[in-house]
């Protein structure tokens, strides 16, 4: 790990694996030898771990998930590594600028939102706390698209991540699964006379896995990522070749690699959903193959798979698992039903991540039927007996039979998945303290009625690593001369800041190192947007998906209000404020898509009219990811976390702005309220109806016109909307907005608008008096020690996994030991 043993590996890696010396070499080039002079000294600490486990027999927890939003890995590697410093030396002394070379690896598109990124920082967390793990899922060739702006609509462009290689990732071909699909199920009876089925199916696809080691930090544990890419099992058809049909001998290898080209297919198609569901199978098929072919190896049956291993299910994406963990116990292992259900039970685990009815995910029968015909069978069966106990234990309640049973007979016969996952798991938890209460009074109330001692609340939490020391070094070097680096694996330390709050000095240098990050983020968007941002301005900042009921709507109409101020009276009092959005529509989520054309109408008129002088800028930056965030959460100043009350399950966004100083504005949704809890009410600006109001004034009755013309400001902003200033003339083309707004307003925007103007007016009188708002950010950051993901994977191990740490050694590793009765 010296700096001249670190110089000589990477010139070894440019000259040996990239093929190239300096007078050829490109940047790429250099960033690639580095990577792999960084993973060499990963593999070292990777293989010891799986050779303690081995050794060990440890319980190891299994983490599905559909994204994993990983980010780039070479700067979080070297901090974790701890050898961040000696790198950057190594890569000058070369005549190189590290921050450059960074710059170059493209972000893993693995994921689309809160979902892929929680999961990256609960493998962080697991590595951290040294606790066995592996997270499963998809190694999308394409992952989640590209976002292009172009006149002011997203436009989805193919993101090739893999295109220049990905030096992190190991190909384990030799560890290939098969996943089958299709076909008929056919009944024989086995020695003892008793009936058996077995799966005819025709087709396979070969799942290849590709492992990624996820390091720990100042540990030397290195769990694993585990990818799974699709390949036909026959990849060519010669006979259909020798034929002429040059197509057909590829169709099946075209088919199959389809299943692993793109995260989330759009679904609007009877394709698109199909495809959905063969890659959710897919990932879940090979996964629970791998498991237990691992845990074969060290025991003679699955009679006790629970105690080897935790399975948790990231949302209802893996839950078609559940089904296939009984199809492999009953039909390839032999078990009878009762003992293969209790071991599924106890070996399975559910997190839910939403409170909308629709994201709550059903699959029609007749799709199980033809693509999953075995399954379908068990689901049927675990339904026919959960619906027999629910009769013995609530007579006569014909309508909770029909909410709790697996299949929804209207509008289509379908499979509700989380209505699975709760029969299936021995624990079910939200993801936020309301969100939990929420999961038990409404969305899954009749399962929290009959198991209350299965839900639990793991509030989320995220990694400072990459969140605060990767993403704001000037940050993390300010507080660690304060009170050391022990915050980094403690995140509660950072209350000792609280004290610096009364030291003059400490403010002003706070406020240096946020000036120094909202300079950087102008000059990003200058080369991104060519536009000229103050960063002497509120960055007033909203970047996540894109949503209804995260109303980045709402924050459009502010800003037209304040628009409309400026041009009734051009002298107007307005703050100078640069509003910055990021985020993705889902491909067929026309309203996401129309909202972004709106802040990007709304963006070119403001933007450009003399009258505004410069008070309001609006920027919205292009595909919103891991690295963008990196630079955006550091230099904002307002973190709007508006979405309507009852609405967000957690989100992870709003923690990682106020671990950066950056003050909230937000309703009491989601993790918001804990944040507003332990930041303090007078630290946090809140607005807007509860959970219980929103549901009470739906009851009672919603009409948005009565907001629309009770408030004549509002009016005006709609109005502005309506005629088409913002469209060229075009009054067509917002309409839609409009009518929603008018005629439904879902998410009540209306009816929180005018307490939202008035916060926000809040905003800017605090943030006139700097020194007040200093404090009120130091603070924010100084209390944020529960949102670690390491306290949130803490809970799960303790009360959820039941695992154990397992601290891996740091003697001298022994390369001819490596592979020692280790199989990948």
């Amino acid at each position: 790990m010296s700096v001249e043993t670190l110089k000589r590996a990477f010139a070894d890696n440019l000259f040996y694996t990239q093929g190239k010396d300096t007078s050829w070499a490109t940047r790429r080039d250099y960033y690639m030898a580095l990577a792999y002079t960084v993973r060499d000294r990963l593999f070292h600490r990777f293989f010891k771990t799986r050779k303690r486990y081995f050794a060990k027999d440890v319980k190891v927890v299994c983490y599905l998930s559909a994204e994993f939003l990983m980010g780039r890995h070479l700067g979080n590697n070297l901090i974790n590594l701890g050898i961040y410093d000696r790198v950057n030396e190594a890569v000058r002394e070369s005549g190189l600028d590290l921050g450059k070379l960074i710059e170059l690896e493209h972000d893993p598109g693995l994921g689309n939102g809160g979902l892929g990124r929680l999961a990256a920082c609960f493998l962080d967390s697991l590595a951290t706390l040294e606790v066995p793990a592996i997270g499963y899922g998809i190694r999308y060739e394409f992952g989640i698209f590209h976002q292009a702006i172009k006149d002011g609509w997203q436009v989805e462009v193919p993101d090739k991540w893999l295109r220049f290689g990905n030096p992190w990732e190991i190909c384990r071909r030799e560890a290939s699964v098969q996943v089958k699909f299709g076909g008929h199920t056919e009944t024989y009876h086995d020695q003892q006379g008793n009936p058996r089925v077995t799966w005819i199916h025709d087709r396979t696809v070969t799942a290849i896995p590709y492992d990624t080691p996820v390091p720990g930090y100042n540990t030397n544990t290195v769990n694993t990522l585990r990818l799974w890419r699709a390949l036909a099992g026959d990849d060519f058809d010669f006979q259909a070749f020798n034929a002429g049909d040059y197509d057909g001998a590829v169709a099946s290898k075209m088919s199959s690699e389809t299943i692993s080209k793109v995260l989330y297919p759009n679904d609007n198609t009877p394709q698109g959903r199909q495809l959905r569901l063969e890659q959710q199978f897919f990932f879940a098929s090979a996964s629970l193959q791998d498991i237990i072919r691992n845990h074969l190896r060290l025991h003679k049956n699955l009679d006790a798979l629970y105690e080897g291993v935790a399975i948790q299910l990231n949302d209802t994406h893996p839950t078609v698992a559940i089904a296939e963990l009984m199809r492999l116990l009953i039909d390839e292992h032999q078990y009878y039903w009762d003992k293969a259900w209790y071991i599924t039970q106890k070996t399975f685990a559910y997190t839910n991540h939403t409170l909308l009815p629709e994201a709550l995910e059903r699959w029609p029968v007749s799709l199980f039927e033809s693509l999953l015909p075995r399954h379908l069978e068990i689901i049927y069966e675990i339904n026919h007996r959960f619906l027999e106990d629910i009769k013995t234990w609530f007579p006569d309640d014909e309508d909770r039979l029909g909410r709790m049973s697996i299949i929804e007979e209207f509008p289509e016969k379908s499979i509700r998945m989380a209505n699975l996952a709760c029969i299936g798991s021995h624990a079910i938890n939200g993801v936020a303290a309301l969100h939990t209460e929420l999961l038990q009074k409404h969305t899954l109330r009749d399962f929290a009625e009959l198991w209350p001692e299965k839900f639990f609340n793991k509030t989320n939490g995220v990694t400072p690593r990459r969140w605060i020391l990767l993403s704001n070094p000037k940050l993390s070097e300010l507080i660690t001369e304060k009170i050391g680096d022990g915050w980094l694996s403690n995140l509660d330390q950072l209350k000792q800041l609280e004290p610096f709050v009364e030291d003059a000095d400490f403010r002003r240098r706070w406020r240096e190192v946020k000036h120094e990050n909202k300079l950087q983020l102008t000059q990003y968007i200058w080369k991104h947007n060519s536009l000229e941002v103050d960063p002497h301005s509120i960055f007033d900042v909203q970047v996540k998906r894109l949503h209804e009921y995260k109303r980045q709507l709402l924050s459009a109409l502010n800003i037209i209000t304040l628009y409309n101020r400026i041009k009734e009276n051009p002298n107007a009092d307005v703050f100078p404020r640069t509003f910055i959005f990021g985020g993705k529509a889902a491909p067929g989520y026309y309203m996401a898509k129309l909202i972004i054309k709106l802040i990007n109408a709304v963006a070119e008129v403001v933007n450009k009219d003399p009258e505004v002088h410069g008070r309001l800028k609006v920027a919205f930056l292009a595909n919103f990811n891991v690295s963008l965030g990196q630079k955006i959460y550091p230099a904002a100043d307002l973190s709007e976390q508006i979405s309507t009350a009852g609405k967000e399950a957690s989100g992870t966004g709003n923690m990682k702005f106020a671990m950066n100083g950056a003050l909230t504005i937000g309703t009491l949704d989601g993790a918001n309220i804990e944040i507003r809890e332990e930041v303090g009410a007078e630290n946090f600006f809140l607005f807007g109806l509860t959970a219980e109001e929103v549901q009470s004034t739906k009851v009672q009755g919603y009409n948005p016109m009565d907001y629309y013309h009770g408030n004549a400001e509002l009016k005006a902003v709609i109005d502005r909307i309506d005629s088409g200033y913002f469209s060229h003339g075009n009054q067509e083309l917002f309409k839609p907005i409009v009518d929603s707004l008018l005629h439904h307003d879902q998410y009540m925007l209306l009816a929180d608008y005018q307490a939202y103007i008035d916060c926000q007016e809040k905003v800017v009188e605090a943030y006139k008096d700097q020194e007040r708002w200093t404090k009120m950010s130091i603070l924010n950051a100084a209390r944020m020690g529960k949102f670690s993901s390491d306290r949130t994977i803490n809970e799960y191990v303790n009360e959820i996994w039941k695992a154990k740490p397992v601290k891996v050694e740091s003697e001298e590793y022994d390369s001819n030991n490596a592979g020692l009765n280790v199989q990948p």
